[in-house]
């Protein structure tokens, strides 16, 4: 059965922001849970220190790594939590996260956390995604 989605939008705000308010998704065979991505490095070292939209570039960079090693991709997801220590910071850069799914056709049910630290001091935004298949 191939993987068929269906936007539930009981009120439409917030597809001017690039998210559905939820997503029905049945005859998927596979769902990745992914872990928080940050602005890391292959080897483990914080990237691009206190810079907002580099952080977040290499966030879906990295992503994006992790569904393509389990053979998908951002077209892929159908839920991303957005957590970030400055909400009012990373609003001017959502559009680097907006123009990247909208550019794989999806507009996941999408939720943003203004929260006190990251794990990683010097972190500003992390990612973490559902992927179904």
């Amino acid at each position: 059965m191939a993987l068929e989605r269906t936007a539930v939008n009981p009120v439409k705000w917030s597809l001017e922001l690039g998210f559905n308010q939820g997503e029905l998704v049945s005859g998927h065979t596979r769902t990745l849970y992914c872990s928080g991505q940050t602005s890391m490095s292959e080897d483990g070292k914080p990237l691009h220190d206190g810079d907002m939209a580099a952080q977040l570039a290499v966030s879906l960079d990295n992503l994006e790594a992790v569904l393509g090693e389990a053979g998908m991709s951002l077209a892929n997801l159908v839920r991303l939590n957005v957590y970030t220590t400055d909400v009012d910071q990373l609003f001017p850069q959502y559009g680097v996260l907006a123009s990247r799914l909208g550019a794989a056709g999806v507009a996941p049910p999408t939720t943003m956390l203004g929260v006190t630290r990251l794990a990683i001091p010097g972190q500003l935004v992390e990612l973490e995604a559902t992927a179904v298949a």
